[in-house]
């Protein structure tokens, strides 16, 4: 069943009014009319089964048939932080990452970053990027729509490190069975070492296509990051936050893990 966001000012007592592009997408896209059914969420605390009652190009007004619970999200909150790619490579990263269940995005500068950054895009950049994110979230029945924050330095991302439960640094040479440790390895050394927590903030950081140095990975390492691997194989940049996050929430039983 379709699926929109609303704000909570489009969200009634008994009734909800859906506007501006998506009223466009149900009117033309979906063909709604009156008696239709969707569900809307204002992404925070409801989320509700509606019937249409009108339905006008100006907008579409739906009558509150029941609320239903917000209960297709991760008990963990993982955030990828990921270096910026070029290319659309980062809209692949917001989409599929959303549709498993990411809870924000951050993207930041790295050494080895190919894409030349132009803060004059910034703002377009943010506004596709959350367009993206809405739509996913929408498509995967999500109950609320991931952050995607502005670009940070390398400095920034660093600084931001202690305010998660813990952090995850991908790092290539964590890979070799040698000396590394995965994903698994770290997030059940973590749960030992802090207890139970119900609702842990992760924050998983991803190299750009050109990986990380070793003066970052050392860097990530002091502010109390964890340098962990994804396999033996190298991936490609919009892999490995797929890949990472993918891992996390199948530790975490959301997928059916112990």
């Amino acid at each position: 069943m379709q699926r929109y966001f609303i704000t909570a000012e489009q969200f009634g007592d008994s009734d909800i009014r859906l506007l501006g592009e998506d009223a466009h997408h149900a009117l033309r896209v979906m063909r709604t009319k009156p008696g239709d059914k969707f569900i809307v969420s204002d992404g925070q605390a409801r989320t509700a089964l509606v019937a249409v009652r009108e339905a006008a190009a100006e907008g579409i007004t739906a009558d509150i048939i029941e609320m239903l619970p917000m209960d297709s999200e991760p008990n963990w909150s993982v955030t990828i932080a990921q270096s910026l790619p070029k290319g659309d490579k980062m809209e692949l990263v917001i989409q599929k990452g959303t549709e498993i269940g990411a809870y924000a995005f951050v993207p930041f500068e790295s050494e080895r970053m190919i894409v030349q950054y132009d803060g004059k895009k910034e703002a377009k950049r943010l506004e596709r990027w959350s367009k993206i994110a809405k739509e996913a979230a929408e498509q995967s029945h999500r109950s609320r729509i991931p952050s995607i924050q502005a670009l940070h330095s390398w400095r920034e991302l660093m600084k931001s490190v202690d305010t998660y439960d813990l952090a995850l640094f991908c790092y290539e040479r964590e890979g070799d069975a040698a000396h590394g440790k995965g994903v698994r390895t770290a997030v059940r050394e973590w749960a030992l070492q802090s207890g139970a927590i119900d609702s842990p903030s992760i924050l998983l950081i991803v190299g750009s296509e050109g990986g990380f140095t070793e003066r970052e990975a050392s860097e990530a390492e002091a502010a109390g990051a964890v340098l962990v691997g994804l396999g033996k194989r190298i991936l490609r940049t919009e892999t490995a936050g797929i890949v990472g996050l993918t891992c996390l929430l199948y530790e975490s039983g959301e997928m059916g893990g112990a």
